[in-house]
């Protein structure tokens, strides 16, 4: 039945454009949904970007306590559940011994780093000033403003030592419980699919898992050659604050390219405050950790879960780190892998589709 009208003078007319019953309109209106919907969504993102780092936090570290469940088990033949607990009950010791055993020494030291870091900071510009390097430039205070603010604005979440603290205690309450029952909220989420899109989300999803898990290994083993490869070479070279710059070095590590930077300048700095030959050393210290870790160990690791081109990686961290600042510096990392899987995955299943590339049979 035509949607047109018969008037008196018998033309006959089209729906007006109040009229949900012309094709135009309802097109109209869906292209006007979808465009409300994208800017909600945009500013829910903006609004709530702090909740869903730490969500996304609790998913990576999640990723990691399930990867050393499934290494545990090549070597202990027990349930999941009982495997879960060891590595849980391993990453509390760790965390119990560093505060408790360790945390004294490292206060100390801490307060000593700061003091000498500014000393020397300040001597650096008082040397620039002098051979008119640099004019009109501030002290270690006023320089350590400018280089976060070029890094990015530190949260409100963040701001605090209790924010910093509450933020890690969410990330690992959510972690352990995703590691504990990782199908259930994968199943959660699958629901709001259609039913033939799941098993492709499944299959997504299943990736993103397995790189996640290599990502987080290789980063942990780097942290701990850096960490521990910095410690022992500054120890045995007679650095003071050795044990502290490790700690710092291996924490990082688990930034890259821009934690590099900083521990460098760190381990430099400290290093220089005990003579010229001290400082040498700390230096051929750090590059040599650096080396062995971006020529060994990196590539290693990348053959097994993502190659991530390093520029990609600091522009993420960059532009991350400015919109969300320290969470989003940390994770800007996974969160380039995650998204490279899954424009890798879509890519491959439009093409499927397509008809461009056969599926291999089962």
């Amino acid at each position: 039945m035509s949607d047109a009208v018969i008037t008196p003078d018998k033309r006959p007319e089209a729906p007006g454009p109040n009229e949900l019953r012309d094709p135009f309109v309802r097109q109209e209106l869906k292209r006007a949904a979808v465009w409300i919907g994208m800017a909600v969504a945009v500013a829910l993102i903006a609004l709530l970007s702090q909740p869903l780092l730490i969500i996304f936090g609790g998913v990576v570290f999640a990723a990691m306590l399930d990867g050393g469940t499934r290494l545990l088990g090549r070597v202990i033949k027990i349930g999941r559940g009982w495997r879960l607990l060891i590595v849980v009950l391993g990453v509390v010791a760790f965390l119990v011994w560093v505060v408790m055993l360790a945390g004294s020494e490292l206060t100390a030291q801490a307060e000593t780093l700061t003091n000498v870091v500014t000393t020397q900071v300040d001597k650096l510009m008082s040397w620039a000033k002098m051979n008119h390097l640099l004019e009109n430039a501030g002290g270690a205070g006023e320089i350590g403003k400018q280089v976060m603010g070029s890094i990015g604005r530190v949260t409100s979440a963040l701001g605090t030592a209790a924010g910093a603290l509450t933020s890690g205690v969410m990330i690992v309450v959510i972690g352990i419980f995703l590691a504990v029952e990782p199908r259930l909220y994968e199943r959660g989420v699958a629901w709001m699919f259609p039913v033939r899109s799941r098993d492709s989300f499944y299959e997504t999803m299943s990736a993103m898992g397995f790189t996640l898990r290599r990502l987080m290994a290789g980063r942990l083993v780097g942290m701990s050659v850096e960490g521990v490869g910095v410690w022992l070479l500054l120890w045995a070279g007679g650095i003071p604050m050795a044990a502290l710059l490790g700690v710092l070095t291996g924490l990082l590590a688990f930034l890259p390219n821009i934690g590099a930077i900083v521990s460098g300048v760190l381990i430099t700095v400290v290093g220089f405050s005990g003579g010229w030959n001290a400082g040498v050393y700390a230096f051929c210290v750090y590059a040599v950790v650096q080396t062995v870790d971006g020529y060994l160990v990196v590539p290693t690791v990348a053959k097994k879960s993502v190659d991530l081109a390093p520029a990609l990686v600091l522009g993420a961290q960059l532009l991350l780190g400015a919109l969300f600042g320290l969470l989003g510096l940390m994770f800007a990392d996974p969160i380039v892998a995650m998204v490279k899987v899954g424009l890798e995955r879509g890519s491959k299943k439009a093409a499927e589709n397509a008809g461009e590339i056969e599926v291999p049979s089962a």
